[in-house]
């Protein structure tokens, strides 16, 4: 897969990264404009990493190749999943933290972050990945591969702060399914921060707010 990526940094030497994946169809720039809404001037310096999905045929929009980090076959959480291309979309975002690593940002020092498709692989990646992180976020998502959690999560990241958040009028991944995800976390012992707001799928302008007060929390 393709590790091309956009890189902002907010200020000289930065000592912490965000690891941004964006959601079905769309691209590392999705998420680039609202940095400046998260670290504001003077604080301390932050790497954001958005990476780009590879480009691949998509099921469920009739086989049309677009930017997606695994395919997807059903809307229905108990049908088929591509479990091939989320453990290669796993390593490929492992080669990433690891590139950051190698950069002099330490795995306490990193936040894995991602919106819907990009939410659901952040999360799949940082509760299996071996070294604590600063934190996991999930925006607008759900899981992926439920039935794999129990026996491959590891106990290095059971007490990362994550923040989950969806819109309650989310007519792509339905509220309820982030609600599943909460569970999930929430009865295996994680320390979830939860967040609804009344909107589609997509962003607002609070939760914008309320990720900036996270991250100031976690990094």
């Amino acid at each position: 897969m393709s590790r091309d990526a956009v890189e902002i940094e907010t200020g000289p030497k930065p000592d912490g990264t965000v690891i941004w994946l964006h959601g079905l169809g769309a691209d590392g720039h999705d998420f680039e404009p609202i940095v400046p809404e998260l670290v504001s001037p003077g604080e301390r310096a932050l790497r954001f990493v958005f990476p780009h999905a590879p480009i691949r045929p998509v099921t469920l929009n009739g086989g049309f190749a677009m930017r997606a980090w695994y395919d997807i076959v059903s809307l229905d959480r108990h049908g088929p999943e591509d479990e091939r291309g989320v453990r290669e979309s796993q390593a490929a975002i492992e080669a990433l933290i690891a590139r950051e690593n190698a950069r002099g940002i330490a795995s306490g020092d990193i936040v894995l972050a991602g919106f819907s498709q990009g939410g659901a692989l952040a999360l799949y990646t940082g509760t299996r990945h071996r070294d604590r992180l600063a934190g996991i976020m999930g925006l607008s998502c759900y899981t992926v591969l439920g039935p794999r959690f129990a026996a491959e999560r590891v106990p290095a990241n059971q007490g990362t702060p994550i923040f989950l958040a969806h819109g309650s009028e989310d007519p792509v991944v339905a509220p309820l399914l982030g609600e599943q995800t909460r569970r999930l976390l929430v009865d295996n012992g994680y320390a979830v921060q939860w967040h609804t707001y009344s909107m589609p799928h997509s962003v607002c302008p609070q939760e914008i707010t309320d990720i900036a007060a996270w991250l100031r929390q976690v990094l």
